[in-house]
């Protein structure tokens, strides 16, 4: 008998050649997801929406490769990140620190320069 893992994965397009693709993989049920009740802040903050990730920086080669471990993403259930999108924005994230009035709903991060939608993928693992 085999097991199953549960995969989403966002496709990213957008201006200036933005692209990519970001997976994420559940381990186990995660706590409640619920952005509209918290102020935005960064990854280790107890105050953040869900989807607070921080920033990401690419390298010299506009290639960014990135593993983040959190648990307040479900992939599924009544929260289930699946349909809701991925945003690449052009400017730095203050965390929501900078003061700015912006700071506390999207961290100040600019204009969003590209966008991809998670999608489910259900991979097998055969048990040897």
């Amino acid at each position: 008998m085999g097991s199953s893992t549960v995969k989403a994965v966002a496709v990213i397009s957008g201006l200036d050649n933005v692209k990519g693709f970001i997976h994420f993989l559940q381990h186990t049920s995660g706590p409640h997801f619920n952005p509209l009740n918290k102020a935005h802040g960064c990854p280790i903050d107890e105050e953040r929406h869900a989807g607070d990730l921080g920033n990401i920086l690419a390298g010299s080669d506009g290639v960014a490769e990135i593993s983040i471990t959190d648990k307040q993403i479900p992939l599924s259930g009544q929260h289930s990140i699946l349909g809701r999108a991925v945003v690449v924005h052009a400017d730095p994230d203050d965390l929501g620190r900078g003061g700015h009035q912006l700071s506390k709903t999207t961290g100040n991060a600019g204009a969003r320069v590209g966008c991809g939608y998670f999608t489910l993928e259900l991979h097998k693992h055969a048990q040897k």
